[in-house]
């Protein structure tokens, strides 16, 4: 093997183990990967162009270890509407039981558990379930994330799953030294079920602008069945 090969390997290495920031799926948080003792900050923005409503969401993690990490989001209701602006916290905890990791890439298995908790007395909660995936390979991840929630006493029962794949546009190569930034295009699959409704569809492309220490994103959401609402997403990441 070459120096210029070594080099190459141990830069990707250096990539995939040091505590900088990744790319991933623009509208699911539960696959991004989180060092130990390391925490990550995102704040969201989403319009919905034809109900002209707008909402906040607050999302962070925390690594307990390398293959433990704790996932947090609240959302807010900027628009006018019934019952408090305030969402329900989620709060899911991740296992790593499968991660592989080389040169080439990494593969990722986790199992998700946690609760929806009512920051409103007169909504109820729900226990969450779930698992996630990861396929990282050279310029191109693949994420997918499917997740239960059993609604306590009058809330209903819902599900959500979330399939993207993330293509890193530049650089086209990692140099020997240094790391640059990068441009990742982004294209989404989503599902969104409730026991009240039909499962919506929806599709999502986007970008993402990735830093050392920071991620700016956005994209545009449309569904494909159902309401047929178009959604823009604005979001910034601090690792």
């Amino acid at each position: 093997m070459t120096v210029r090969r070594l080099l190459s390997h141990a830069l990707l290495l250096l990539v995939m183990w040091l505590p900088l920031v990744h790319g991933m799926g623009l509208r699911s948080f539960v696959a991004l990967p989180v060092e130990k003792g390391g925490a990550v900050l995102r704040g969201t923005a989403e319009h919905n162009a034809d109900s002209d409503t707008n909402n906040l969401a607050l999302s962070g993690a925390y690594g307990i270890d390398q293959r433990q990490t704790i996932l947090l989001g609240a959302p807010y209701r900027l628009s006018s509407g019934e019952g408090s602006n305030m969402g329900d916290i989620s709060a899911l905890y991740r296992n790593l039981v499968i991660q592989s990791d080389t040169v080439e890439g990494t593969d990722r298995l986790g199992l998700l558990g946690g609760a929806i908790i009512p920051t409103d007395s007169d909504r109820d909660g729900a226990l969450q379930a779930g698992t996630v995936f990861t396929h990282f390979r050279g310029k191109n991840e693949i994420d997918f994330d499917v997740l239960y929630q059993y609604g306590l006493k009058d809330r209903e029962n819902a599900a959500r799953y979330d399939l993207s794949w993330q293509h890193r546009l530049s650089p086209t190569e990692y140099p020997e030294w240094g790391l640059p930034l990068e441009w990742y295009v982004v294209t989404e699959l989503g599902g969104r079920w409730n026991e009240r409704r039909n499962t919506i569809h929806q599709i999502t492309l986007g970008f993402q602008r990735v830093a050392k220490r920071w991620v700016i994103e956005g994209g545009v959401i449309q569904d494909l069945n159902g309401p047929n609402h178009t959604r823009y997403l604005l979001s910034v990441r601090f690792h």
